[in-house]
């Protein structure tokens, strides 16, 4: 097994395996393959709200780019998704689309965790938010979240949770890690791709010193979910005026979710946490001997573990170095039979891309995909409702007969 594929488990170290796969720069023939692939839906929000999405180009010039540093200023994309007033009768109901043109392009490219080249049209795959929608403003501000996908995975790759935390009465901000993330469309129509830590990764494997870089990737996104948390009172479209800064939360799938337990850490803005199946520490094989700040420090602020079969706060080492360091309310919840990409849209979009059963099962395992999405909504949709607005429908307590899926670890 090469030193690359090593890097494929579930934790921040994965963004080796899953960069270098969805790094590759697409041929015309795989853009036009892209275009002509089979259209899906996503699962429909269960929430009461309508959902609106508009994109912004975020600029820090605190900093130079920490990838590119002849840059003066890091830009990031975000998409902000949230509670919409009620569209009018024969108004206008169209989609936001899943991804831009260009990013869809370059994820498409890379035939990302198991989807074949073509097999979907990610750019005419559609959401279930109207773009640019009127918020909702009844009800008084609403609180908000970060989310942050995996190492290597846009912005996009949580679009089912997401949409769900949004039709629920949340604001989302969801935020790409500009030359990280495989291709990032800004509004000039510019795709920046994830070369620079690309050539970052093959020195690292070079010289040895693949947790030195994991660190270095962490810090970044740490400090990008912070500069997104600056800006929290100027969102694009009038949306911060919904917002309630002092209800603030996130949650991430894998390297997302390392992030979020991190900033929690640094950042006491950030009241309540999801790590989805992130391992919180920087070896390239998770052993428990180079643990993040969080893990051997913990939390006193509530936080969810959700973690793939056979890896919970007992099996994990650094999960369980945070549990008993952690004094705030925590819990660690199991998805029976599934696996690491089970916590993001592939759950969804791997079935529908035409493959064979044992290619599902190596990418989202046995469990059956539409549970997995119904039992990942539900829990972190429980966790948040419970710790920013006061709503706990208990599902959080116990193990419950509507989800047997889910095994409690405690």
């Amino acid at each position: 097994m090469t030193s690359r594929a090593s890097l494929t488990r579930r934790s921040f170290a994965g963004l080796a395996a899953a960069g270098l796969a969805a790094g590759l720069l697409p041929t015309p023939a795989a853009a036009a393959a892209s275009r002509s692939g089979a259209r899906v839906r996503l699962p429909v929000p269960t929430g009461p709200c309508a959902i609106g999405v508009v994109s912004a180009r975020l600029v820090d010039r605190s900093r130079h780019d920490p990838w590119v540093p002849a840059l003066p200023y890091r830009e990031l994309m975000v998409d902000v998704w949230y509670p919409a007033a009620p569209g009018r009768p024969g108004g206008g109901h169209r989609l936001a689309p899943y991804m831009a043109p260009g990013a869809a392009a370059r994820w498409d490219a890379g035939s990302p965790h198991g989807i074949p080249r073509g097999a979907l049209d990610f750019a005419a795959l559609r959401t279930h938010a109207r773009p640019a929608a009127p918020p909702e403003t009844r009800g008084g501000r609403r609180p908000v979240l970060v989310y942050a996908a995996g190492a290597g995975g846009p912005r996009t790759w949580g679009t089912t949770l997401v949409e769900e935390l949004a039709s629920r009465g949340h604001v989302v901000v969801t935020v790409d890690h500009t030359y990280e993330s495989p291709g990032v469309q800004f509004p000039d129509g510019s795709v920046k791709d994830n070369e620079p830590l690309l050539a970052a990764l093959a020195e690292a494997e070079r010289e040895g010193t693949m947790s030195d870089l994991l660190k270095k990737v962490l810090g970044v996104r740490v400090a990008d979910a912070r500069f997104v948390l600056d800006r929290l009172g100027s969102l694009p479209h009038g949306l911060s005026a919904i917002v309630d800064r002092g209800r603030v939360g996130m949650v991430g799938q894998s390297a997302g979710g390392v992030c979020a337990a991190q900033t929690m850490y640094e950042d006491r803005r950030v009241t309540a946490g999801v790590d989805l199946d992130g391992t919180l520490e920087f070896n390239p094989e998770p052993n428990g001997t180079n643990l993040l700040p969080v893990a051997r420090h913990g939390l006193n602020r509530p936080f969810l573990l959700m973690g793939r079969e056979g890896s919970d706060r007992t099996t994990e080492p650094s999960w369980r170095s945070f549990w008993a360091h952690s004094t705030g309310w925590k819990r660690n919840v199991t998805l029976r039979g599934s696996r690491h990409q089970t916590y993001t849209d592939l759950a969804t979009l791997l079935p529908a891309a035409g493959v064979d059963r044992a290619t599902i099962e190596e990418h989202i395992g046995t469990v059956d995909p539409a549970r997995a999405v119904a039992v990942q909504r539900a829990y972190v949709a429980s966790f948040f409702d419970r710790w920013l607005k006061g709503e706990d429908d208990g599902l959080l307590e116990r193990p419950s007969g509507r989800y047997p899926e889910a095994e409690f670890a405690g």
